[in-house]
Parts: C-alpha cells; sequence; structure tokens
C-alpha cells in the first residue's frame, strides 16, 4: 500500500513563502513522475509542475519563476517551494506520483492535500 501525504499548507501574505511537502511510504521501487496540483474553490484542478526520473521540472505559466519543484530520491519525497505567492495562488494543493512499487506495474497515487491560502 501507497500513501502520499502531504504537508507544509497555511495562511501566508501576498508576496510570501511557503514549502510544501509530500511524502510517500510503502514498498515503493521509484516515482517515476511527481507532481504538484491545486484546485480553487469553484475551479477545476490543474496541474502546477512536474518532475520526471530525469529531474527535468516542468511549470504551468502562471507560477514559472516564482514556483520550484523538486524531489529527493533516497527519501521517497517531492517538494514545491513557492515563492512571491498571489492571491490567486490560493487552493488546495496536491501531490500526485506515478509509482513503481516492488511487486506492481506504475501506479497513480494521489495525496489528501493541503490548504494553501495567500491573504493579508
Amino acid at each position: 500500500q501507497v500513501q502520499l501525504v502531504e504537508s507544509g499548507g497555511g495562511l501566508v501574505q501576498p508576496g510570501g513563502s511557503l514549502r510544501l511537502s509530500c511524502a510517500a511510504s510503502g514498498r515503493i521501487r521509484s516515482i517515476d513522475v511527481a507532481q504538484w496540483y491545486r484546485q480553487a474553490p469553484g475551479k477545476q484542478r490543474e496541474l502546477v509542475a512536474t518532475i520526471t526520473t530525469g529531474n527535468s521540472p516542468n511549470y504551468a505559466d502562471s507560477v514559472k519563476g516564482r514556483f520550484t519543484i523538486s524531489r529527493d530520491n533516497a527519501k521517497n519525497m517531492v517538494y514545491l517551494q513557492m515563492n512571491s505567492l498571489k492571491p490567486e495562488d490560493t487552493a488546495v494543493y496536491y501531490c500526485y506520483g506515478a509509482i513503481r512499487t516492488m511487486t506492481g506495474p506504475v501506479s497513480g497515487y494521489w495525496g489528501q492535500g493541503t490548504q494553501v491560502t495567500v491573504s493579508s
């Protein structure tokens, strides 16, 4: 059984920073693709950032230059550093992983989400 648990969300003022963490646990062989999504009230879930096994990051245009996705393969951790936060970044942020387990093929797993609120 694989689980993803996000942490690090909270309330921050515009222009501030937060660092989200996603901890993957279970019988994990590798995290082939890790992504951060977000969903604001009344809106569809959107892809924010992607990092692959080769550590090539991709970002939504709305966060380029402000957000940085990274990973620690040894710890099965994925991070999202968010700088210069704006009120429109307010959303529930979800971690998603395409994970290869010790005994099975690659499957997709979601975390439970962490709330980020940007407000003065």
